[in-house]
């Protein structure tokens, strides 16, 4: 199916791994442009180098950061017809899960609101003017199963991503008669590395449970969150959610939420 996005210009932000990384790879193949930002690149990143890929280094605890991420875009390509924020997660100095709602001071409230929240507003604030010059366009929120199913051990990250997926649905309905479709994807626990590096949440749990990291990933988890499909979904699965949010192939879809999850929001 051709997803009409050949030359169509993209903003992935947190693109430098996981399921960023993906959408990132996705969005070339189907012939997009695209400025991709993070912090640094990484090898994965760097192996997709062609002229339709960008890599701006930036900081989005910095709150200039998104606006010019998105400059950048228009200077390089002549305009912006996509913005993916995927950027989130932990921000830096702040470790999930934690043990308790206790256990979240102001400070680390405030850092987690910064990135997962406050970055995403601020590159729509920019975007917008120019999805509107082109005629529309496509902005896609990453958000979390969190969202909807609080956790204590991640309370304040599914805070701020239930504000995220609140949002979506106001300027859906707000930018939707000028040609501005908003919609969000909510992955559950995905194969990224976050869980999987070193010192990661799986070792984390290993330590904790007495194991060792694969076993956490394939058995420990899917059986304790009781994942329908049994296993983590990858980060190809959720790209393939975000890209076709932003084809125009799915013209009369805003405002809308896709969970990616295996499984893992059981009430309707």
């Amino acid at each position: 199916m051709d997803l009409q996005l050949s030359g169509r210009v993209a903003v992935v932000t947190g693109a430098s791994k996981g399921i960023g990384l993906a959408v990132v790879s996705t969005l070339l193949e189907e012939g997009a442009k695209v400025v991709a930002t993070s912090r640094k690149s990484t090898p994965e990143l760097d192996a997709l180098a062609g002229p339709n890929l960008v890599h701006v280094p930036a900081d989005f605890m910095d709150e200039d950061a998104p606006a010019q991420v998105v400059a950048r875009a228009v200077e390089q390509f002549g305009g912006l017809d996509i913005l993916v924020n995927n950027a989130g997660g932990p921000p830096p100095g702040v470790t999930l899960p934690r043990g308790s709602f206790l256990h979240a001071s102001d400070d680390e409230w405030r850092a987690m609101f910064e990135f997962n929240l406050f970055s995403a507003v601020r590159a729509i604030r920019a975007a917008i003017p120019h999805l509107l010059e082109r005629g529309g366009g496509a902005i896609v929120n990453i958000s979390s199963g969190n969202a909807r199913q609080p956790s204590p051990i991640n309370v304040d990250y599914g805070a701020a991503k239930a504000a995220l997926s609140n949002i979506t649905k106001v300027l859906s309905g707000e930018f939707g008669p000028q040609g501005i479709r908003v919609n969000t994807v909510s992955p559950g626990v995905v194969r990224t590395p976050w869980w999987t590096d070193e010192g990661g949440v799986a070792d984390m749990i290993a330590s904790q449970a007495g194991t060792d990291k694969d076993s956490v990933i394939n058995t420990v988890v899917p059986e304790m969150l009781n994942l329908a499909t049994g296993r983590f979904v990858e980060p190809q699965e959720v790209a393939d959610a975000v890209v076709l949010l932003a084809s125009p192939r799915s013209g009369s879809t805003t405002g809308a939420e896709f969970v990616v999850d295996g499984g893992l929001l059981k009430e309707l």
